[in-house]
Protein backbone atom coordinates (compact mmCIF):
# COMPACT_ATOMS: atom_id res chain seq x y z
CA UNK A 1 0.00 0.00 0.00
CA UNK A 2 2.82 2.57 0.68
CA UNK A 3 3.90 2.23 -3.20
CA UNK A 4 1.15 3.54 -4.01
CA UNK A 5 0.31 6.08 -1.62
CA UNK A 6 4.33 7.09 -2.58
CA UNK A 7 3.50 7.15 -6.43
CA UNK A 8 -0.01 9.26 -5.86
CA UNK A 9 1.93 12.08 -4.52
CA UNK A 10 4.88 12.00 -6.62
CA UNK A 11 2.34 12.01 -9.23
CA UNK A 12 0.94 14.98 -7.78
CA UNK A 13 4.41 17.09 -6.38
CA UNK A 14 6.14 16.31 -9.95
CA UNK A 15 3.06 18.42 -11.58
CA UNK A 16 3.75 21.44 -8.86
CA UNK A 17 0.78 19.93 -6.87
CA UNK A 18 1.45 20.17 -2.73
CA UNK A 19 0.63 17.11 -0.63
CA UNK A 20 -0.57 18.24 2.79
CA UNK A 21 -0.93 14.90 4.49
CA UNK A 22 -1.54 11.21 4.67
CA UNK A 23 -4.52 8.92 6.91
CA UNK A 24 -4.64 5.54 6.39
CA UNK A 25 -7.41 4.57 8.24
CA UNK A 26 -8.18 1.24 7.91
CA UNK A 27 -6.03 -2.13 7.10
CA UNK A 28 -7.36 -4.82 5.72
CA UNK A 29 -10.53 -3.59 5.93
CA UNK A 30 -14.02 -5.44 4.98
CA UNK A 31 -15.67 -4.00 2.15
CA UNK A 32 -19.55 -2.94 3.14
CA UNK A 33 -20.18 -5.38 -0.31
CA UNK A 34 -18.66 -7.57 -2.24
CA UNK A 35 -16.90 -5.13 -5.21
CA UNK A 36 -15.52 -6.21 -8.38
CA UNK A 37 -12.66 -4.40 -10.35
CA UNK A 38 -10.55 -5.13 -12.89
CA UNK A 39 -12.12 -8.44 -13.41
CA UNK A 40 -11.51 -9.57 -9.54
CA UNK A 41 -14.16 -9.65 -6.80
CA UNK A 42 -12.87 -7.98 -3.70
CA UNK A 43 -14.10 -8.43 -0.19
CA UNK A 44 -11.39 -6.90 1.86
CA UNK A 45 -9.54 -3.47 1.24
CA UNK A 46 -7.26 -0.62 3.24
CA UNK A 47 -9.06 3.07 3.09
CA UNK A 48 -6.71 6.13 3.07
CA UNK A 49 -6.79 9.28 2.46
CA UNK A 50 -4.36 12.20 1.26
CA UNK A 51 -5.30 15.52 1.47
CA UNK A 52 -3.51 17.63 -1.36
CA UNK A 53 -3.60 20.96 -3.61
CA UNK A 54 -3.45 21.06 -7.52
CA UNK A 55 -5.10 22.36 -10.43
CA UNK A 56 -7.44 20.65 -12.16
CA UNK A 57 -5.68 19.13 -14.86
CA UNK A 58 -3.22 17.50 -12.44
CA UNK A 59 -6.35 15.80 -10.37
CA UNK A 60 -7.92 14.57 -13.79
CA UNK A 61 -4.68 13.17 -14.35
CA UNK A 62 -4.28 11.63 -10.96
CA UNK A 63 -7.53 9.99 -11.02
CA UNK A 64 -7.09 8.52 -14.38
CA UNK A 65 -4.26 7.12 -13.19
CA UNK A 66 -5.74 5.37 -9.91
CA UNK A 67 -8.60 4.18 -12.28
CA UNK A 68 -5.67 1.98 -13.97
CA UNK A 69 -4.02 0.78 -11.45
CA UNK A 70 -4.56 -2.81 -10.07
CA UNK A 71 -4.15 -2.56 -6.65
CA UNK A 72 -7.33 0.57 -6.01
CA UNK A 73 -10.94 -0.72 -6.06
CA UNK A 74 -12.31 2.37 -5.98
CA UNK A 75 -11.03 5.90 -5.20
CA UNK A 76 -13.17 9.85 -5.22
CA UNK A 77 -12.30 13.20 -4.64
CA UNK A 78 -13.79 15.42 -2.16
CA UNK A 79 -13.28 19.24 -3.01
CA UNK A 80 -12.69 20.94 0.04
CA UNK A 81 -13.06 24.83 -1.43
CA UNK A 82 -12.60 26.79 -4.05
CA UNK A 83 -10.41 29.49 -1.93
CA UNK A 84 -7.52 28.34 -0.68
CA UNK A 85 -7.58 30.59 2.26
CA UNK A 86 -10.95 29.31 3.18
CA UNK A 87 -9.59 25.36 3.11
CA UNK A 88 -6.26 25.92 5.13
CA UNK A 89 -6.60 24.52 8.47
CA UNK A 90 -3.27 25.24 9.87
CA UNK A 91 -2.16 29.14 8.10
CA UNK A 92 1.03 29.41 10.24
CA UNK A 93 2.29 25.84 8.62
CA UNK A 94 2.13 27.47 4.68
CA UNK A 95 4.00 29.12 3.43
CA UNK A 96 3.04 32.03 1.77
Amino acid sequence: MGGLVRQSAKAILDRGGVVRGFWSLQKDAKLPYRMKRHQEYHTEGHYWVMHYDCNPLTNKQLMDQLKLDQRVIRHNVVKLGSVLENIITHPSRTIS
